[in-house]
């Protein structure tokens, strides 16, 4: 007896496909359900798109942002950048939260209490308040300017807020002396012109303005011989020395080492910003900013100090540990799909680990299902010959139909012993009838 079956190699195949798929398809379909299910749960793609306040396009604020803006575009989203008066304007679109949702912001300039839903991501590097006077080359107190022509800022500025501040600190106001809203621009011409006595400007080191002044004969840069004190007071400036000869060893500028105050510029978000472009921030943040300059050491920046508002959570791990795991090796929209999925591997875990288990014994129970059936119509013809309730040849004729439809199983190879095993016991009771 053969065990190989009477049917054509396409049959054969065609069984072959039948009974994994009875066992596969359920499966698939079960896994499929899974994914599903917790695909509810995978927070949306994110946009494309990004909108971001600065400053004034001759402003650090700007040139920065053009740096981020290179380094969203290497990664696939457009960073779109809208210029500004300055920080107190940036605060302000924020808050209307429609279409700005990151921005430059000032140290100092808002907080919590009246701002509530904006965070920060960190601040990225100082912003010295400088202090250019005419005639008046031992300045070193804001006291001096009594009386005098000061250019604090335009409206909506950071500068603005933090002048007037230091200025009434030191009892001078519009009472005692011509607060004029001069932006960075108009107060270097006054300056120049004699139109100014002063000019307080809140700006980057490598402002092309603090050079620019920094030349000019009869204006000097003030020193505050007072640093100390005005960071009793506040808490978001901190002391730093501008070395002689920083701005330019040639020309020797400054003339010679010089205590600034400075708040630090800060990347604020409101609180509807999509986790991975805060993480893509990040990331631009630590490109732009590690590197530091003249006043900032390499890896001071981006920091979770000087900043007026909560710090974003993944804000603070960025800081504390770096980038995570995966944007570290992939890019950015491959680390985003993978960490969106992340929520889905528990679930599939969850799904193919018990299937692994019970798939193999179930396909196996059905594989051996096909032979094991024909030992009940086996008993039954032995029970009615043994009886004599079914003649020799009624018993003959099923046997061989048993024998004929066992020719045809088609069963995995491990699972042959026990088709020849079923052919064994055919032939056994074929003997028994050719006996009788």
């Amino acid at each position: 007896m053969s065990i190989q079956s009477t049917n054509s190699p396409r049959r054969r195949w065609l069984e072959t496909i039948k009974r994994q798929a009875l066992v596969i398809v359920p499966a698939a379909l079960l896994i499929i359900g899974g994914f599903v299910l917790a695909w509810q749960f995978v927070e949306p793609a994110a946009p494309d798109r990004l909108i971001m306040s600065t400053g004034s396009q001759t402003g650090a604020y700007f040139a920065f942002g053009q740096q981020y803006k290179n380094y969203f575009a290497s990664q696939g989203v457009e960073l779109e950048l809208q210029n500004s008066a300055g920080s107190v304007e940036n605060l302000s679109r924020l808050k209307r939260g429609d279409k700005v949702h990151v921005a430059f912001m000032q140290g100092g300039i808002g907080d919590t209490k009246s701002n509530p839903g904006l965070l920060a991501l960190g601040s990225v590097y100082y912003e010295p308040v400088w202090v250019f006077v005419r005639g008046n080359p031992n300045a070193s107190r804001l006291t001096e300017l009594k009386g005098k022509r000061i250019a604090v800022g335009a409206p909506g500025s950071g500068t603005r807020a933090v002048a007037v501040q230091l200025l009434s600190d030191n009892g001078i106001n519009e009472v005692t002396a011509t607060l004029l809203n001069r932006g960075s621009a108009e107060a270097v011409k006054g300056l120049i012109s004699g139109a100014l006595d002063a000019a307080i400007i809140v700006t980057s080191v490598n402002s092309a303005t603090v050079k620019k002044l920094m030349s000019m004969p009869n204006i000097s840069l003030m020193s505050f011989d007072r640093a100390e004190a005005y960071l009793r007071r506040t808490n978001y400036l901190s002391r730093v020395v501008l070395p002689e000869g920083t701005i330019d060893l040639a020309a020797n500028y400054p003339p010679r080492d010089t205590v600034l105050l400075a708040p630090a510029a800060t990347i604020v978000i409101s609180e509807n910003m999509h986790p991975a472009l805060i993480d893509l921030m990040l990331l631009a943040m630590h490109k732009t900013h590690r590197v530091g300059g003249h006043l900032e050491k390499l890896n001071e920046f981006p920091s979770a100090e000087y900043v007026s508002f909560p710090l974003e959570p993944a804000a603070q791990r960025f800081i504390d540990r770096g980038a995570p795991f995966l944007q570290r090796y992939m890019p950015f929209q491959w680390a985003n799909l993978m960490d969106r999925l992340k929520i889905m591997i528990l679930p599939l875990l969850t799904i193919l680990y018990p299937l692994f288990k019970i798939l193999p014994p179930i396909y196996g129970w059905r594989m051996r299902a096909r032979v094991t059936r024909w030992y009940k119509e086996l008993q039954q013809l032995d029970d009615g010959i043994k009886d004599g309730s079914i003649s020799v040849a009624d018993a003959t004729q099923r046997l061989d139909e048993v024998e004929e439809a066992v020719e045809n199983i088609s069963v995995p190879v491990d699972i042959v012993a026990d088709a020849y095993t079923l052919r064994l016991h055919i032939d056994y009771l074929r003997r028994k009838l050719e006996a009788k």
